[in-house]
């Protein structure tokens, strides 16, 4: 979706990249909760390593430190030691090297006395000292330098002694300065992921308990979607954050419960209020069909006419008392078992009498293993089903081609189903459709079409509350070959079949 902002002298519209929405959707698709732990998670793990990563630098350039200070002191020591010695006139200057590193372990001595090197062992000698470094010292200018050895990191320091014409070099080793740093390096990666493992931990639980009050208000709008409209939040009295959702909604859901009652009350008045009229309209048409013969054929034209939508606007009014009874709940329905088979075979016969003529009527085919099973179902809203299913596919298909009837799957109370199939090939339902048939009045992007006028839009929403007050449910999918096909199914008596 473009990114629209506001610009001088018109509006600017940003179109987002593929991969922007990608990640919007892939973010947004994870949930608030795992959102929240998330950023939780990530924030203690930028935190655990800006600290860990300052704590590092600051001990190891310490450490470093340190260690240069106290090796460099230690060489200054050493070569006033062999200014001394050179200035006594003595000439065993290996021993006098041995002598300087004794008093430190891990350091190695060379030195230049009048052209001649001297080194205390072969660990460390003239060529082993960094070039540049080494010409720096004979120059006169005292220096330190770190450099690897054989691998090795190693500290060196050089001091010119001018006095006796000699320079003298120190070599320390710091390898285990590394590994100190190494073990500390380990010691703040653990510390860091234990952090991010607390902050996604406590990110969870902060979250879990911030939307807990959401899970309620969730299960309230669920009920209320249901059709419990006296369902209402309980007042947060200790939590004065929440008192102005919860009275925001109960308010909401108190106008919403007086909005429908009002509308099914106009529609029941209304209805009742037209049957009288009807009543008068039905008893003139009758006084006016004794008179047929004797009226011209253009009066008999206007008569058919008139009986014809009289005929639907009795049936409209029928269905509107009919829906306006089960919303204020004062259906009346009357259980009664009787045989699957049976009952398929007499309400098809008996409603596609006045439906279909010439053309061949729809084909009856019942599984022989539900033949006999036994339904416990309002025989008359049964009856209705399969009326206002056989007469949508005679209006929107042409008539329906086949009625079938088979066992299906369990219910999730443990009840074996059957399931009644009402077929035609017309032109079908598209995807987005075959929910919204249900609703009252919607009558579909055919509705202009093949004589869709005669409709009123009620009979698929009857349908499905016919069947929501015998216990089943009711949905349409594409049929085999093209077409519609508009399928019942209902829990078998015990669940099982005889």
């Amino acid at each position: 979706m473009p990114h629209i902002r506001e610009a001088a002298g018109g509006t600017v519209t940003e179109a987002l990249s593929p991969r922007s929405r990608s990640r919007g959707t892939l973010w947004a698709r994870l949930g608030l909760r795992t959102r929240v732990t998330v950023m939780f998670g990530m924030g203690a793990l930028l935190l655990s390593a800006s600290m860990g990563g300052l704590s590092y630098f600051t001990t190891r350039h310490f450490l470093v430190s340190e260690r240069g200070t106290a090796s460099t002191h230690q060489a200054y020591v050493n070569a006033s030691l062999i200014r001394k010695e050179l200035r006594a006139g003595s000439t065993q200057l290996v021993p006098l090297l041995v002598q300087a590193d004794s008093g430190t372990a891990g350091s190695d001595s060379v030195l230049e006395v009048a052209g001649q090197w001297y080194a205390r062992s072969f660990s460390v000698s003239r060529s082993d000292l960094p070039r540049s470094f080494r010409r720096l010292v004979l120059s006169g200018s005292a220096a330190t330098q770190t450099f690897q050895l054989y691998g090795a990191p190693e500290f060196a320091v050089g001091i010119p002694i001018p006095s006796v014409h000699a320079v003298y070099f120190e070599v320390f080793a710091i390898s285990d300065l590394g590994g100190t740093l190494r073990v500390l390096a380990l010691a703040l990666f653990a510390a860091g992921l234990v952090t991010t493992i607390l902050g996604a931990a406590i990110g969870r639980s902060a979250s879990g308990r911030s939307l807990r009050p959401l899970t309620g208000v969730s299960r309230a709008a669920v009920a209320i979607a249901g059709g419990r409209l006296d369902t209402r939040l309980q007042a947060a009295s200790d939590d004065p954050d929440l008192v102005g959702l919860t009275t925001s909604f109960n308010q909401m859901v108190d106008q919403l419960q007086e909005r429908i009652e009002r509308e099914a009350r106009f529609t029941s008045d209304v209805s009742h209020e037209l049957r009288s009229p009807l009543t008068t309209l039905s008893a003139s048409l009758g006084v006016l069909e004794g008179y047929r013969t004797e009226l011209p054929p253009q009066a008999i034209r206007a008569l058919n006419l008139l009986t014809a939508e009289l005929r639907r606007f009795e049936r409209m009014v029928s269905d509107l008392l009919e829906i306006s009874r089960s919303d204020a709940g004062s259906a009346d329905v009357s259980l009664e078992e009787v045989t699957a088979g049976e009952l398929i075979q007499r309400s098809v016969a008996a409603n596609v009498r006045g439906l279909y003529g010439d053309p061949i009527p729809p084909e009856i085919r019942v599984d022989p293993d539900i033949y006999t099973a036994r339904l416990r179902v309002d025989k008359r809203r049964f009856e209705r089903i399969m009326a206002n299913l056989l007469e949508n596919a005679a209006i929107y298909a042409g008539g329906a081609t086949s009625v079938e009837a088979h066992y299906g799957p369990q219910r999730h109370d443990g009840r074996s189903t059957i399931r009644v199939s009402v077929i035609d090939h017309g032109a079908g339902l598209d995807r987005s459709e075959r929910t919204k048939v249900f609703e009252r009045f919607y009558r579909g992007h055919s509705s202009g079409k093949r004589g869709a006028g005669t409709g009123t839009g009620l009979g698929l929403a009857l349908v499905a509350e016919h069947t929501r007050l015998n216990d089943g449910r009711v949905w349409a999918e594409e049929a085999e070959g093209g077409g519609a096909c508009f399928v019942v199914e209902l829990p078998i008596v015990n669940g099982t079949i005889t």
